[in-house]
């Protein structure tokens, strides 16, 4: 029996602490990257951050996980943390005076450059540079909405950028949430083993990522492509630019025409 390739078949890589207790046997640290999350629902956390790489590089120290409850915050005997909205009209409001010392809470001992976010899906798309942004901070502190959104003295006040995960509308931030750390997370020094691995992906240099194949070199009669095979890495940088252009120009147009212009200004 042969071994096989370390490409192939590698095991799962998964932290040995239940997710929750990674977040709760770490104490702050500093200089550690951190997502802090202001949330009605923090068990809601990890989540799908406690598994995996991110999952592995949490239980190591590599970056860090903090939840301030904004139910601790409420007011009055039952703890209510919204209101109706002024001037009428459905639902509830998150309320400032409920937000301000959650927020207050949660930023405390913060030091450097901490983007201050609120997940709403009318702010700015998130997207990869972002990512690499938030990456290049110190952390981060995401305020997660809930009902019809937050107080808008609050946004103001505290200069909070709302960001939208997409041009779709959940019940909450927290999904949100777990997709923008991931997607930074893994942009940390350590994170991923092989750091050209976010080199070469979708939206890294303004294109949507090239196929990618593995063994068997046929299957269900569809083989992989000869120049792949071949050995010669000229030849396979210019199938993977030129397929990667191809699947932008078809499926993102938007991107496609950005990308041309930076290419004429480059």
């Amino acid at each position: 029996m042969t071994d096989a390739p370390r490409s192939h078949g590698r095991k799962s890589i998964a932290a040995s602490l239940k997710p929750r207790e990674l977040m709760e046997q770490n104490p702050a640290l500093s200089g550690v990257w951190a997502a802090r999350v202001i949330t009605l629902f923090p068990q809601a956390f990890p989540g799908v951050l406690g598994e995996s790489l991110t999952g592995k590089a949490l239980k190591d120290g590599k970056w860090q996980l903090h939840t301030t409850d904004l139910r601790n915050f409420g007011i009055g005997r039952h703890r209510n943390v919204d209101d109706t909205p002024a001037g009428g009209g459905a639902g509830m409001v998150l309320r400032a005076d409920v937000l301000g010392p959650a927020i207050e809470t949660a930023m405390r001992g913060a030091q450097g450059r901490w983007p201050l976010v609120y997940l709403s899906p009318r702010g700015r798309r998130f997207d990869q540079a972002m990512a690499h942004d938030w990456a290049r901070a110190d952390g981060v502190m995401l305020l997660c909405g809930r009902f019809e959104g937050v107080d808008q003295r609050v946004l103001d006040h505290y200069g909070i950028e709302e960001v939208s995960l997409g041009d779709f509308v959940l019940t909450g931030g927290e999904i949100a949430a777990q997709a923008m750390v991931d997607a930074t997370v893994r942009l940390l020094p350590g994170v991923l083993g092989n750091a050209a691995s976010t080199e070469d992906e979708s939206h890294s240099n303004g294109l949507l990522e090239h196929p990618q194949y593995t063994r068997p070199a046929e299957w269900m009669g569809r083989a992989i492509p000869d120049v792949l095979m071949s050995g010669h890495h000229a030849e396979i940088a210019r199938w993977r630019r030129e397929n990667a252009e191809a699947l932008t120009r078809a499926r993102r147009p938007d991107m496609w025409k950005a990308y041309c212009e930076a290419q004429d200004k480059g």
